[in-house]
């Protein structure tokens, strides 16, 4: 009987703590989901605006300073009214931090948004997707430029075979554009040279953003940068187009998915990884490609797919090598916590030893 009590306590205590497990791994899915979901939401929401086809509101720069004004708002209110999160005290950001650090990340977000958003007016949901395989190509080769990479043969190796599976995929596209194309390497460009700042401006400084102390800082600038662009290209077609009414739902409501997806990555990030943000987006992606064929009705080509199935291929073995990488430091880091502890250990009882030895003498 005492047996079979303590093999149904341990039986119980093992249930708890597969439940335990499940419960987590329940809730990091959701988060993949809810990013996924908002992720989606809002590029199908600037292409229905941005597309002459649809809402045909054709102003990417005003669609992103508006996202930035109302992010702006929301941070603002979040960080100086609510006070929902603390800004970065250990540095503090002086004025003189922020345009050395912060004001350079603005600019390039702000061309990233501009140029990836006026893609949208030129090329379909799908193409725009697996042109953005070439990100880990982008973020990989200016690291290496910047010196934050090592440059190696088979990481080379692999960003060519993405590099190829994008031109294939480009070459059996049905719509290509050319100024679409342009655009959208542009913001690749920009965005993969913010990514790669942020780690020599911000990082290396100690100086760690959340999406909201973030947006609170970048925002404000990325609006200050892109109203020079606006004044001259969008502005005065604005001014033809004096008519248009803005529909303050459609306006308003695409602005809030812009604020919670970027919630969204801080949730994601931080309750799993940005390795996990990373083979969420290519699922993302494929869906993406999915709805833009069944729903938008745009037109997917056989070559499209072979193409960004090898481009696929070559950036799940890149999230692959990144993830053996991070194994690695996290093997290392623990084993030097054991040889320090052991170390320890060993000095403790030499001082030990040498008490005892000077007590019997």
């Amino acid at each position: 009987m005492g047996k079979e009590g303590a093999s149904a306590g341990g039986g119980g205590g093992d249930g708890g703590m597969s439940e335990s497990v499940i419960r987590k791994v329940l809730i990091s899915y959701m988060y993949v989901a809810v990013w996924i979901f908002l992720s989606f939401s809002v590029i199908v929401y600037n292409k229905y605006i941005l597309d002459p086809k649809m809402y045909n509101w054709p102003f990417p720069i005003s669609l992103t300073m508006v996202h930035m004004a109302f992010c702006s708002s929301l941070a603002v209110a979040l960080v100086r009214v609510l006070r929902v999160v603390d800004l970065p005290s250990s540095p503090a950001m002086t004025s003189q931090l922020y345009v050395s650090s912060v004001v350079p990340i603005g600019a390039l977000y702000s061309l990233s948004l501009w140029f990836s958003n006026s893609a949208y007016i030129y090329l379909s949901v799908s193409f725009i997707q697996m042109l953005k395989a070439l990100m880990p190509v982008a973020v990989y080769s200016i690291g290496v430029l910047f010196k934050k990479e090592t440059f190696k043969s088979s990481a080379m190796l692999n960003m060519l075979s993405i590099s190829f599976g994008v031109a294939i995929a480009a070459y059996g596209e049905a719509r290509f554009d050319a100024r679409g194309v342009a655009l959208q390497l542009a913001a690749v460009a920009f965005e993969a040279t913010r990514l790669v700042l942020i780690q020599i401006l911000l990082t290396s400084k100690g100086i760690s953003l959340n999406p909201i102390t973030s947006l609170y800082y970048v925002a404000p600038c990325c609006l200050a940068f892109l109203v020079v662009p606006w004044v001259f290209v969008e502005l005065p077609k604005l001014r033809e187009v004096g008519s248009f009414q803005p529909d303050l739902f459609v306006f308003g409501t695409n602005s809030l998915c812009a604020f919670a997806l970027n919630l969204a990555v801080f949730l994601l990030v931080g309750k799993t990884s940005a390795l996990t943000m990373n083979v969420a987006g290519v699922v993302k992606d494929w869906l993406l490609i999915a709805f833009s064929w069944s729903v938008i009705r745009d037109t997917v080509t056989p070559i499209n797919l072979f193409g960004y199935g090898i481009a696929f291929l070559g950036v799940g073995y890149y999230n692959h090598v990144k993830l053996q990488a991070l194994k690695a430091k996290e093997a290392q880091k623990k084993a030097a916590q054991a040889d320090e502890e052991a170390g320890s250990l060993l000095q403790e009882r030499d001082s030990h030893g040498d008490r005892k030895t000077d007590t019997q003498a």
